[in-house]
């Protein structure tokens, strides 16, 4: 990099306010705009606690990634001293045949990952407070625990305005538009023009970008926490985030305060948002009832009354691969969108990835099968 670029992220949340950090890191001029400020609940970047895991049951190209954001997230707890992500494990579950647990099984033995396979009897015995079914299998994956969304995203925030950038809070960009060989970003207090601009704007996406052509579907989750009958079960020393994989996809994460365990589910239970500013906050009851049915056949140790409801956006791709990487036509527009629902762990390594685009035009990093260069599903 020769001259120093002049680069704005536009959403500084989970992604953003990472690539903020990163393209600060680099010496660029960072600008930032949030229509809320870093560290908001209004999209999906809330609920106290997200998973980190080194294994993946989606893809395992995924875990070269997960690497690379395993030691930004040790590099931003140095520069900060602050405590981001707790590493206490994470349980994978499910029925032995599951092809989720084939994958995860597959990336651990391509990638050599810290784990520990358990079958139904050593799950029952050393995790109790789980109901285990005929053929279920566990991997506990070590390199894995939770992380603090909320805390996460105001730290990056705060460390790449201590190495320089600016950052607009309660500012949201209305338009982005091509500037000879730059772009220009127009807010309702004018004008700026940069060279290149970091768009991770969420569950906004489709309204900044209409012209965009993949689609990405919003759509509502939510975040219930309930108490357990014997807390010792989920507070022991081993108390780690567990996701289960069949017959109803659902994660968990025992709260840090040790009160209370988060439950959510997977995207087919989410609704579709039509508009993102006029998000339902609202929790009915009869939504309860799946939570209630998975702690009924699984975790029947947790009182079936939730203490605490939270709703959130994601932003969800057809293929449930991410959008990573400049928009057609434009390589100084950097898009990162559609992480549907496990992008949180990765976001260090995704910020590094826009700070490479935005200043390089390219990364080493290995994105090809994530990169908008190669998509063809609408």
């Amino acid at each position: 990099m020769s001259a120093r670029k002049r680069v704005a992220v536009v959403g500084v949340g989970t992604m953003g306010s990472q690539a903020a950090w990163r393209l600060a890191a680099r010496g660029a001029e960072v600008v930032g705009y949030d229509r809320f400020a870093p560290g908001h609940d209004r999209s999906a970047a809330g609920g106290e606690t997200r998973i980190f895991r080194s294994a993946h049951f989606e893809d395992s190209r995924y875990v070269p990634l997960l690497k690379h954001a395993d030691a930004l997230w040790e590099e931003l707890q140095r520069e900060t001293g602050r405590e981001l992500r707790r590493l206490t494990g994470c349980l994978l579950m499910g029925p032995t045949a599951h092809h989720q647990m084939s994958t995860v099984l597959e990336s651990i033995a391509e990638h050599g990952l810290d784990h520990e396979v358990l079958d139904a009897d050593l799950l029952a015995k050393r995790f109790p407070q789980y109901r285990i079914e005929d053929g279920d299998v566990a991997v506990l994956d070590r390199r894995a625990g939770f992380i603090r969304p909320e805390l996460t995203v105001q730290t990056a925030a705060r460390r790449a305005e201590e190495l320089g950038a600016r950052i607009h809070r309660y500012t949201p960009v209305r338009e982005i538009t091509s500037a000879g060989n730059g772009v220009e970003i127009r807010t309702d207090a004018g004008v700026e023009r940069f060279d290149a601009v970091v768009v991770t704007v969420g569950p906004w996406v489709n309204d900044l970008l209409p012209e965009l052509p993949w689609e990405v579907e919003i759509r509502r989750l939510v975040s219930a926490w309930y108490v357990p009958a014997t807390a010792d079960a989920w507070f022991g020393d081993e108390r780690p985030a567990f996701i289960r994989t069949a017959p109803t996809h659902c994660y968990g994460l025992p709260s840090p305060d040790g009160v209370s365990v988060k439950l959510g589910l997977s995207r087919a239970l989410h609704r579709p948002v039509d508009d993102p500013n006029r998000l339902d906050r609202t929790v009915d009851p009869a939504e309860l009832e799946i939570f209630t049915e998975l702690i009924g056949r699984h975790m029947p140790d947790l009182h079936p009354d939730p203490v605490r409801l939270s709703v959130f956006m994601e932003g969800y791709t057809e293929s449930s691969r991410p959008l990573v990487g400049p928009l057609p036509g434009n390589d100084n527009v950097v898009l990162l969108a559609g992480f549907s629902g496990h992008g949180f762990k990765l976001s260090p390594a995704f910020g590094d990835i826009a700070a490479d685009l935005a200043l390089d035009g390219a990364s080493s990093q290995p994105i090809d099968f994530i990169s908008t260069s190669n998509r063809t599903e609408a």
